[in-house]
């Protein structure tokens, strides 16, 4: 059973892809909703994603797909007839084993990650990330050399809101400021560490700390 809001963004997505055959950006999305912000959206498609109405397609930007629609208040007049599912489409195989993936700019860029729709794509290969869809940041300072990742590298970025003690993720603080550490809870506090005995750790409340995901891997170039 679906909430409203629930409801209202599956028939969204699905009557936008009819109509264009692209999915809706998050800001499409928001304003078609009367939602206040992107969490929002992201909450609801993540609900919509663990009752497998809808699903994310990996490494692309912008990219849903419906796997069923809910049941519509005309529908109910109906008799019912249930129609076979159809199988799912096979992902396409990205050819010669590379992936393009949202490059968002550099880890200190200081705004949220949702705000970096529309940008570069990062050309990666595709043994360097897993299941998920993933995104890029150039990451910028020393703060985590002693994990092996160097300013100047790319950070490979797997989208999720949640990570494990000794993880290292991307964390939103306050809303303003996006920062690669080690992430650990300590009591009732959340603890960033860096990866540099130059550097101490950081303690937050976790209201103030956001995770925006966890890192997969590390694209280095050589000039």
């Amino acid at each position: 059973m679906l909430t409203r809001k629930q409801h209202e963004l599956v028939c969204f997505i699905n009557d936008r892809l009819a109509e264009t055959g692209v999915s809706p950006s998050f800001e499409e999305m928001k304003d078609a909703l009367d939602l206040k912000s992107k969490s929002g959206v992201h909450r609801l498609i993540s609900a919509l994603e663990e009752r497998q109405f809808i699903r994310r397609l990996p490494n692309r930007a912008r990219a849903l797909e419906v796997l069923r629609m809910p049941e519509r208040a005309d529908a109910k007049k109906a008799p019912k007839t249930k129609a076979p599912t159809p199988p799912l489409p096979p992902l396409r195989q990205p050819a010669n084993d590379v992936v393009e993936i949202p490059l968002h700019g550099r880890i200190a860029a200081g705004v949220p990650i949702e705000a970096f729709e529309g940008s570069s794509m990062l050309a990666v290969p595709a043994a360097l990330l897993g299941a998920g869809e993933h995104y890029a940041l150039e990451v910028a300072g020393d703060s985590m050399v002693e994990a092996g990742i160097l300013d100047g590298d790319y950070a490979l970025v797997r989208r999720t809101e949640t990570a494990r003690d000794g993880e290292i993720v991307v964390a939103l603080i306050e809303d303003a400021e996006a920062t690669l550490k080690y992430f650990r809870r300590e009591g009732a506090m959340v603890r960033l560490d860096p990866a540099n005995r130059a550097y101490d750790p950081q303690r937050y409340s976790p209201q103030q700390v956001r995770i925006q995901g966890k890192l997969s891997g590390i694209l280095r170039r050589y000039d």
